[in-house]
């Protein structure tokens, strides 16, 4: 079954979005609470993450997407310990439910953009959900430190998509900067990287989505703290580079504007 091609025209690779939710941005100041520790929240918590969304998560990507972690032991080495998981940002919907079951039974947290705060409904359910947003100003950073400290006391693992940007079914691994890998070089907790590909089915024109789990990665200790950052993020990159390889399904091809003019140029 053939699926009719679309296409996307891109400037920046860095901060191009192509999410198109049009959601309206809550500003995460200092009264935004990161961990809802009280028995309300941890009473949430267990409805909306381990009975509602979990079992949704494994129903919807196995019927639709035929889902599919290859390598998931390699989280085994670290069963008892904090650790970080990047990955490439490329569906808004896969990306939310994949870390939940990558890190099963264990729970894991989000880094995401305020967007996923502010939806009208799902807004109020997401931080149950490990949501972790980013802050806009000083003391809503500093509470979010906080809670990211208090998250790898707990040996608990984070998931960072540091594309930062969405692009549906993008089928290579954008450049991204290495600022969120100071999180595990300040914690001194080891790195993984997940990569999701979209691969082709016999009879569906749907993708099959199978994702690589690859680690850990640490940091040299003999290294400052900016050597390392670069480290982490080098290894996670080529890692992920590598494993984009076995994507052999095209569902939105993505051109670069000035490759458009060049070629219309020639």
């Amino acid at each position: 079954m053939e699926r009719e091609e679309k296409v996307i025209y891109y400037r920046d690779e860095l901060n191009d979005e192509f999410a198109g939710d049009n959601i309206v941005t809550k500003q995460i100041d200092g009264n935004y609470r990161y961990l809802r520790r009280g028995i309300v929240g941890r009473l949430l918590h267990v409805f909306f993450y381990r009975l509602i969304a979990t079992p949704l998560a494994f129903l919807y990507m196995k019927l639709h997407f035929h889902h599919k972690i290859v390598n998931k032991k390699a989280l085994r080495q670290v069963r008892h310990k904090a650790f970080y998981l990047y990955g490439n940002h490329t569906h808004f919907m896969a990306d939310a439910l994949i870390p939940t079951m990558v890190s099963f039974p264990r729970k894991i947290s989000v880094i995401v953009h305020p967007n996923n705060v502010s939806m009208p409904v799902l807004g109020k359910i997401t931080p149950y959900l490990g949501a972790l947003p980013l802050p806009d100003e000083r003391k809503a950073y500093k509470n979010f430190m906080d809670a990211m400290k208090e998250l790898m006391q707990e040996e608990q693992a984070i998931m960072i998509y540091p594309e930062a940007h969405i692009w549906p079914f993008y089928t290579d691994i954008r450049p991204f900067k290495d600022t969120s890998f100071h999180y595990p070089v300040q914690y001194k907790v080891p790195v993984f990287s997940l990569t999701n590909t979209y691969q082709k089915r016999r009879f569906s024109k749907n993708p099959q989505i199978v994702t690589y789990i690859d680690g850990p990665f640490y940091a040299d200790s003999d290294k400052t703290a900016k050597e390392q950052k670069q480290e982490l993020r080098n290894q996670v990159y080529q890692c992920m580079k590598e494993r984009a390889k076995r994507n052999n399904m095209e569902i939105i091809k993505y051109i670069k504007i000035e490759e458009k003019r060049k070629s219309r140029d020639d």
